[in-house]
């Protein structure tokens, strides 16, 4: 399939947001087979991973005995394997055994009573490592439990849900697309014109929905992870929903959002959370190490101040503008 004619634009409900699909291809394509995929695809992620749903594999997972295997669908597999990789390659930053400190903090399923007594509980329960704590074996599409754990996979599940819109495209044979759910995004190819992608960086502000930027994204993703979007006030103190599974309770350091490009949009959404947690200093030092690309925001006063890493090299410090130029950045391989 020529994929240099009209241009398309598909999107759909899912995961509590919406999915979009933009792509290239011959004219007069009926798009009715391909807004099925798109939104079956997405669906099966959301059945799976979602921990909203009562009846999820997730959840299935979370409420089976420890000790014995549970079979689950190959795309489960798949995220939690690649979860278990990026906690250990993050020293734990990334871990997806948070759902009990999710829940107590309020911003899991159902109505939680948020109190500081509930919460200092929480924060001082002995917590095992989901590495220490979970077996995959992806082979057999097995998983296994050695001690109870409440798994959250929102800081990875949209991003693979992202992968899973763009192998739907390419099973059609489209290779020039732009798609995405919420903001994280996964482009392949570049426009007939040969520009690539273009998409924008949200500045990260409580309440409103600005443009801090825009990124040029040719065959990569780009995921964001950041304290602006979901947030609780207890005690007088506002606190962001992104957990840290050392101190037991959310996220307090100077950044306000972390940006990754890799070359998948899973990888980049786990990463840019990996990252959030490590902070101002520790999260750019592993980025440059591992050779990533990667946008740091930083709270600075009233202001915001970025650092910016590209194939791993550190580049200047600069304080945000409303729109800056396009940033072109290839993929990397966390």
């Amino acid at each position: 399939m020529s994929t240099d004619g009209q241009r398309y634009s598909l999107n759909g409900e899912t995961m509590g947001s919406r999915y979009t699909a933009m792509f290239y291809a011959d004219p007069g394509l009926d798009t009715d087979v391909i807004s099925r995929r798109l939104a079956d695809a997405v669906g099966r992620v959301d059945q799976q991973m979602s921990t909203w749903k009562v009846d999820s594999d997730l959840n299935r997972l979370n409420t089976a005995p420890e000790q014995e295997w549970l079979s689950v669908p190959k795309e489960l597999t798949t995220v939690l394997a690649a979860a278990l990789r990026v906690s250990q390659q993050s020293s734990g930053a990334f871990d997806i055994a948070v759902g009990d400190l999710v829940d107590a903090w309020g911003f899991g399923p159902g109505e939680q009573s948020v109190n500081e007594q509930t919460l200092a509980a929480t924060s001082l329960r002995p917590r095992l490592s989901t590495s220490a704590a979970l077996v995959v074996d992806p082979q057999r599409n097995q998983v296994r439990k050695r001690a109870p754990l409440q798994l959250d996979l929102n800081g990875i599940a949209k991003g693979f849900g992202v992968d899973e819109l763009a192998r739907c495209l390419e099973g059609f044979g489209i290779t020039r697309y732009l798609v995405g759910i919420d903001g994280e995004m996964r482009a392949s190819g570049v426009k007939p014109d040969a520009q690539p992608w273009v998409v924008a960086i949200e500045k990260p502000c409580r309440g409103v929905r600005e443009v801090m930027g825009v990124m040029e994204l040719s065959d990569a993703a780009i995921a964001t992870s950041g304290d602006y979007r979901q947030w609780v006030e207890v005690g007088g103190q506002s606190y962001a929903h992104t957990m840290n599974p050392v101190t037991g309770a959310p996220l307090r350091n100077p950044l306000a959002a972390v940006s990754v490009v890799a070359a998948s949009c899973m990888l980049a959404d786990a990463w840019a959370t990996a990252l959030l947690v490590l902070g101002d200093v520790e999260g750019p030092r592993l980025a440059q190490e591992r050779g990533m690309d990667a946008l740091f925001v930083l709270h600075d006063g009233e202001q915001f101040k970025e650092i910016s890493i590209v194939g791993g090299q550190l580049q200047a410090h600069i304080e945000t503008r409303p729109i800056d130029p396009p940033l072109t950045v290839s993929p990397a391989k966390p």
